[in-house]
């Protein structure tokens, strides 16, 4: 977590005075034509004392409904990996806020804790990078704080699946052509409905107003070639606990563009 803080911190050229506490509020992104509703939470830095919250039967750390403090303040939006929600990273969450941030996270429809209908589907890849953009432009322009945030220091953090959001948020293209070679033997959801020609792909959506990444175990990363993510133009650090190849569900940054070794990237200042 540390190491995400560097990176954020960096490209941000934060310098702020640590909070004493992060907030935690909870709210919903409206569905529209098209999109579910996004069950949403977000951490921002306060003045009151740590405290830890209910959320059903789960207790993550964020002192509910605390006065915001500061101006100008840089937004992180979280992705959670397949089939999670959007505590599953409450304490990055709450230690990023503590250093001055708003961390915005939600629950992805049909791939969470709670709706487990759609895991695995194509049609959830290629939402997964929507369901940001619609975080991201509620904080902006919704939020009750929006006046708060620095519109031009947003930053995402992602874990797994939430990885693999990220890296098309920020410029990635991913293949879903029927002959992909790390496909065609595998019975990942996805593969197999792309081999069937079951979906129709969308476009991916990418967001420019995301302007560093942290991404950590990307999958399924089998959908990216080195020449699917020469458009990622921002600083990204990529984190991995398992830089080999998997033979089905790839993950792991090392996986990534290549079956090289992974070699830690600078940080850029923006």
């Amino acid at each position: 977590m540390r190491r995400a803080l560097l990176l954020l911190s960096a490209v941000f050229c934060l310098a702020t005075t640590l909070a004493q506490a992060a907030g935690v509020v909870f709210f919903d992104v409206p569905a529209d034509e098209t999109r579910k509703v996004l069950t949403a939470a977000v951490w921002y830095p306060c003045s009151a004392a740590q405290q830890e919250t209910n959320v059903g039967n789960r207790v993550i750390v964020g002192t509910r409904d605390c006065s915001i403090a500061g101006e100008k303040l840089p937004l992180i939006a979280i992705s959670h990996g397949r089939a999670g929600w959007f505590g599953g990273h409450h304490d990055t969450a709450a230690a990023i806020a503590d250093a001055g941030f708003v961390v915005a996270a939600i629950n992805h429809p049909g791939d969470n804790t709670s709706d487990k209908s759609r895991v695995d589907h194509l049609s959830v890849l290629t939402e997964r990078p929507a369901d940001i953009k619609r975080l991201i432009d509620f904080m902006l322009d919704v939020w009750p704080d929006a006046s708060r945030l620095d519109r031009e220091r947003i930053g995402f953090f992602g874990f797994s699946m939430g990885g693999y959001t990220g890296l098309v948020v920020v410029g990635g293209n991913p293949d879903f052509r029927k002959d992909l070679p790390g496909c065609k033997e595998s019975s990942f959801r996805a593969c197999e409905q792309v081999r069937n020609n079951e979906v129709g792909v969308e476009a991916p959506i990418h967001d420019p107003r995301v302007k560093a990444a942290v991404i950590v175990d990307p999958g399924p990363s089998i959908f990216f070639s080195a020449d699917d993510l020469k458009d990622v133009k921002v600083p990204i650090q990529l984190w991995s606990s398992d830089p080999k190849l998997a033979a089905d569900y790839v993950s792991g940054c090392c996986a990534v563009g290549s079956t090289a070794d992974c070699h830690p990237a600078p940080t850029i200042a923006l």
